[in-house]
């Protein structure tokens, strides 16, 4: 399958990452999660930020009682570093993407590969990108990744 580039108008790119995130039903559970972790608050601030959201059905992926597990408060740390695994403190639109390293927030490295029109980010693979928000660039994946 092919990326999609989001070819919306600038109205998003007024819109913080958490708004873009908010105003997509595809992303309840990340948002579910970010919030469960105490990370909206990064998803609103200055960034700028490239951000790898999972839709609703890379979390649907996961062993039910493992996504039950991550919400509870006292796994709220272990919920922060998957999360955080997600974020790159730089925004990387498609155009600048290539096949490399890129370190997370969490302090881990993630691997980008770029070729023959289609991102893969670890084992996920984007199905949406360049969503642009005023903070940073969203790209959707099928995967959750794992740190």
């Amino acid at each position: 399958m092919q990326t999609q580039k989001n070819t919306g108008g600038s109205a998003t790119a007024t819109q913080t990452l958490a708004e873009v995130a908010s105003n997509n039903p595809n992303f309840s559970s990340f948002l579910n999660a970010i919030k469960a972790a105490d990370l909206l608050n990064t998803l609103k601030g200055a960034g700028p930020y490239t951000v790898f959201i999972p839709n609703n059905d890379a979390f649907a992926k996961l062993p039910q009682n493992t996504w039950k597990e991550l919400l509870k408060p006292e796994n709220k740390e272990k919920l922060k570093t998957i999360l955080t695994f997600h974020f790159l403190t730089s925004k990387l639109p498609t155009s600048a993407l290539k096949t490399s390293k890129q370190r997370t927030v969490n302090g881990k490295e993630v691997n980008i590969t770029a070729e023959g029109g289609k991102i893969k980010i670890n084992n996920a693979t984007v199905t949406k990108s360049d969503i642009q928000g005023s903070n940073g660039v969203i790209y959707v994946i099928d995967t959750v990744l794992m740190p």
